[in-house]
């Protein structure tokens, strides 16, 4: 699958230091050293049946600034994101609105790469949909069959009481949690999210599993293979008959492949961190005998006015929306990076008028012919990303040098020159993706 073209990052005089980034799975910040020479970031893509919403253009952005802090450190980054382009979500919409799911899922990956490349997000060297994925899904299924991590259930009852027919294939996470139990990075259902049984169950339900499926072994068991129903897509399952992938199987195997293990950062929206991430961090064990990540690092989620946005409610705050109307998207990643990405935050017009007027004066600044701070701008920039990715004291150090430069501070100093104008430039660029 295409990906979308990046702007060439600028070249930065010196090198930060590694970041240190909250880990869920530890429950603090940890340094997000790469055990190589290259970083390892897989960040779960979008299932394609709606717009690029607020909620996903904070994570993306998120995850941008770990990458341009790995490529400031001096380390090359492989970065890999895939696309859910056959679930149930984008099949529903598709039926509902008598359009072909193909279609619909390749209208709206395209609507978000170009929302991506408006918002200078930079680009995975490798960018995958679930159905290019199938082929190397299925062995990895049968595999997982061979060695009793797997198992096929009965005809029976589905979610929401729907009949289920028989061969659909789960993953046993108590057979898996028992691989390997002299090894002290082995899997355990819970080990990557840091949850119980009893704070499992209702994120299972509630986030496409299906505790409730008669034949199971265990509820929290999820689905690897579904076999083949009337009406759906299908492909070839070898010896598992004709069918599809289930969710967390496909970015397991899709990692798996491009990255080695463990990769230093699994990554995406707190929404994810169970059962998504967990289950694929115990599918990637079960194939490999090795922890998937190094790290597993999750955004916070985005809400509208004081409430949660969701599509149920349709307050969603689309970025292709807000680029048709004329907002400037550096406007728009700016007021994303005004919130600490572990911190729940609401949109509101207020916060993109800010956004305009701070960028605005960003700009006024750095067209002066000639200004003066911009290495101390520089070392408070990377000070900042490497405490957690403090976009917000980041944004305050691009304040100060614009309010001193604004205020005639610099203009008869022997300090300022055009050269610092352009490393001013340069490190907005390159650190935070905002370009003046």
């Amino acid at each position: 699958m295409k990906s979308w073209p990046s702007r060439p990052v600028p070249e930065l005089p010196g090198a930060s230091s590694v970041p240190r980034v909250h880990d869920t799975s530890t429950g603090r910040p940890e340094a997000m050293a790469p055990l190589g020479d290259r970083a390892g970031l897989y960040v779960c893509g979008i299932t394609p049946y709606d717009a690029t919403h607020m909620g996903h253009a904070a994570t993306y952005v998120a995850f941008d600034l770990l990458n341009r802090a790995w490529r400031d450190a001096g380390y090359p980054v492989d970065y890999v994101q895939n696309v859910t382009d056959v679930d149930d979500p984008l099949l529903e919409r598709a039926n509902a609105t008598g359009v072909d799911w193909r279609e619909l899922a390749e209208s709206q990956t395209q609507l978000f790469r170009t929302d991506m490349e408006a918002l200078n997000v930079l680009a995975p060297e490798h960018y995958v949909g679930a159905t290019e994925a199938v082929e190397w899904i299925v062995p990895a299924v049968e595999r997982l069959v061979e060695r009793g991590l797997a198992y096929r259930v009965p005809a029976g009852t589905g979610q929401d009481g729907e009949p289920a027919p028989a061969g659909d294939v789960y993953f046993d996470v108590d057979a898996a949690g028992q691989l390997r139990e002299d090894d002290p990075d082995a899997w355990v259902v819970g080990s990557t999210c840091r949850m119980d049984r009893e704070q499992m169950m209702p994120l299972f339900a509630d986030h496409g599993g299906d505790p409730d499926r008669t034949g199971k072994r265990d509820a929290l068991d999820p689905l690897l293979w579904r076999v083949e129903r009337p009406g759906e897509p299908s492909w070839d399952g070898g010896s598992l008959d004709r069918g599809r992938p289930g969710w967390h199987i496909e970015c397991s195997v899709i990692a798996l492949k491009y990255l080695p293990t463990p990769f230093t950062v699994q990554g995406g929206g707190s929404d994810l961190a169970f059962p998504h991430h967990d289950m694929g961090a115990g599918h990637a064990y079960a194939l490999s005998s090795e922890p998937m990540a190094q790290h597993y690092v999750h955004t916070a989620m985005v809400g509208l006015d004081g409430e949660k946005m969701s599509k149920s409610k349709g307050n969603l705050v689309l970025v292709s929306t807000l680029r048709q109307q004329g907002v400037d998207p550096a406007a728009i990643r700016v007021a994303i990076l005004s919130n600490h990405y572990r911190t729940d935050w609401f949109w509101t017009d207020e916060l993109l008028e800010d956004s305009q007027r701070r960028l605005a004066r960003w700009r006024e600044a750095a067209a002066k012919p000639e200004t003066a701070g911009a290495q101390a701008l520089l070392e408070a920039v990377r000070a900042a990303l490497a405490e957690d990715l403090n976009a917000p004291a980041a944004l305050l150090a691009v304040d100060a040098w614009a309010a001193r430069n604004l205020g005639g501070a610099a203009a008869h100093g022997s300090e300022a020159s055009a050269e610092d104008a352009q490393l001013a430039r340069n490190t907005l660029e390159a650190l935070l993706g905002v370009v003046l």
